[in-house]
């Protein structure tokens, strides 16, 4: 029993190491192991990075590659829904800059099928439910320049209560078949997916 928690304590302190190396770097992810390390993560680790940090995630569904690059902000104590995420406002999703997901071949989204390139992807948090938004400018500072007539896609999903807490916000790309998959996008309590079909 101690050789199994001395095993535990020394896979937390080098989750921990890992993260302080990341630190002003992208981190990133593959779809097939993400659940489990952020299970992982969420037990062990204490964040004690300070800032949003920049992140990405990158996934595969079927042959089309998906990457999602964003800045990463914490819990820290904080009220996120209503306190430091308004809801029923357009929010970046993220920090500092608007959110941009990637991808190298058509998908559909909300009964709308995407050329490939670079979006920005926005959101709107709501208490039930949240719109999420594609948006053609991919390139924007937080939701200064941000304007519906470029929206591409607005779809509303579900929103998700979740038992344990993400203390960073986190995106996962998750192969569902290989034409149908999901962006999990995860933070505090609260967990909001969006399908994707590709071709």
């Amino acid at each position: 029993m101690k050789t199994f928690i001395g095993c535990l304590i020394l896979i937390a302190l080098h989750s921990n190491c890992s993260t302080s190396e990341r630190e002003g770097n992208a981190t990133e992810s593959t779809s097939k192991t993400q659940e489990d390390l952020r299970v992982i993560e969420k037990q062990t680790v204490t964040d004690t990075l300070k800032g949003s940090l920049k992140a990405k995630a990158m996934g595969t569904i079927g042959t089309t590659n998906i990457s999602i690059s964003y800045y990463s902000p914490a819990v820290r104590g904080r009220v996120i829904w209503g306190g430091l995420v308004p809801v029923d406002n357009v929010w970046v999703t993220g920090a500092h800059r608007a959110t941009r997901i990637d991808f190298n071949k058509e998908i559909e989204i909300g009964g709308v099928s995407l050329t490939p390139g670079k979006y920005a992807l926005f959101t709107i948090p709501g208490k039930e439910e949240w719109t999420v938004i594609i948006n053609k400018k991919w390139d924007q500072h937080l939701t200064d320049n941000y304007s519906q007539k470029d929206d591409v896609v607005r779809v509303l999903v579900k929103k998700e209560e979740e038992e344990l807490n993400q203390e960073r916000l986190q995106y996962i790309i998750q192969e569902n078949t290989k034409k149908e998959g999901e962006i999990n996008i995860y933070w505090e309590k609260v967990k909001v997916s969006i399908p994707i079909k590709v071709y």
